[in-house]
């Protein structure tokens, strides 16, 4: 019965899907897509990667909540998720970019849930997100 029992315990950890983690490099690259419309952008002002204001300065953006840039107008929908608790990590920011408005629909339950960011990166989202993991403050 033990045996049954690691034995089933092992094939269900197996099971669930491993987050892979990113390679920052292939990030930095794939960010292209991402720079019409976001910009990364120090504290200081300093320019990262020069880019678009139509989306929020990425800087920082991992372990920062959702919605919560300052200066930003966010729609109402990611503002709702930042107030539930959203805050990006590299996992949930690679799944937000792949689907912005599933992902919504799913962290909200609200089937009207909606973004405003209407590309979706379907390749290289994890190397993206730990690419923005690289450019955060030294706090974050």
């Amino acid at each position: 019965m033990k045996f049954l029992i690691t034995a089933s315990a092992a094939l269900l950890a197996l099971s669930v899907p491993a987050f892979a983690a990113g390679d920052a490099a292939k990030g930095e690259r794939e960010f292209n897509k991402c720079k019409a419309c976001h910009m990364i952008q120090a504290a200081d002002g300093t320019d990262i990667v020069k880019g678009g204001k139509t989306g929020p300065n990425l800087y920082g953006v991992i372990g920062r909540a959702a919605g919560a840039q300052d200066g930003f107008r966010y729609g109402p929908s990611l503002a709702a998720a930042g107030e539930a608790g959203l805050v990006w990590d590299e996992e949930n920011l690679a799944t937000y970019v792949q689907d912005p408005k599933a992902f919504l629909v799913e962290f909200t339950g609200d089937a009207k849930a909606r973004s405003s960011m209407s590309f979706k990166l379907a390749k290289g989202a994890e190397d993206v997100a730990a690419y923005l993991a690289s450019v955060a403050p030294a706090s974050n």
